[in-house]
């Protein structure tokens, strides 16, 4: 029997009278690199807030490893890693001291430096309100890794950073999938993102086109 990470069946969300998502069929696989593209307001953020359990659905069903998210959300969110726009970041902290909060948090142990030396923040000791942008997506990776999460949801993986840090990206995604984890990414670079991916999502206005 196929393993899923991910079953929906006509997942639906509607804000007031205008549908965001409607009635999307949609399998992932353990393990799978699952690419989602479309334009602005096409629904890709949506779905990675459905899937993350910060939205509830307005019709439809949701599993994730085989569990309803609004029957327990708990157990769904103790699996799932999000990077999103507004990545959780302190501030005032330098980034090894994000890490170490997180891992405590999180309740694991981990090797700071090794893991900035992944993202190639090793020399930055100063707090995070001095980072670029290219950077506080780099810590953001190094906090997916930290997490180790069974299911990774990615929001424009490629954003903010440069040609090195595209093949950055790859590299990080890779020691996911190599660490059991399954991915799904939404992506405006379409060629680059499908590269890395197995199979993809067309989302228009909402409906799956391909």
């Amino acid at each position: 029997m196929e393993q899923l990470a991910i079953e929906a069946g006509e997942l639906s969300r509607r804000y007031g009278s205008r549908w965001s998502l409607a009635r999307l069929n949609l399998k992932v696989k353990l393990g799978e690199r699952f690419l989602i593209v479309g334009g602005n307001g096409s629904g890709k953020t949506t779905l990675l807030r459905l899937l993350s359990t910060a939205l509830p659905r307005s019709g439809g069903t949701l599993s994730i490893f085989g569990i309803d998210p609004e029957v327990s959300r708990q157990d769904v969110r103790s699996s799932l890693g999000l990077l999103s726009h507004q990545s959780a970041i302190w501030e005032d902290l330098s980034g090894s001291e994000n890490l170490e909060i997180l891992a405590r948090l999180v309740g694991v142990s981990i090797n700071t430096q090794a893991l900035l030396a992944k993202v190639k923040l090793e020399s930055r000791p100063d707090p995070v309100s001095t980072y670029s942008a290219g950077m506080r997506k780099r810590l953001a990776f190094a906090r997916l890794l930290l997490q180790r999460p069974r299911l990774a949801l990615i929001d424009e993986p490629y954003g903010q950073l440069d040609p090195e840090g595209f093949d950055l990206v790859d590299s990080l995604v890779d020691e996911l999938i190599d660490g059991g984890s399954t991915v799904v990414m939404a992506s405006h670079l379409v060629e680059r993102a499908a590269k890395k991916c197995d199979r993809a999502l067309l989302l228009e206005a909402g409906q799956e086109r391909w």
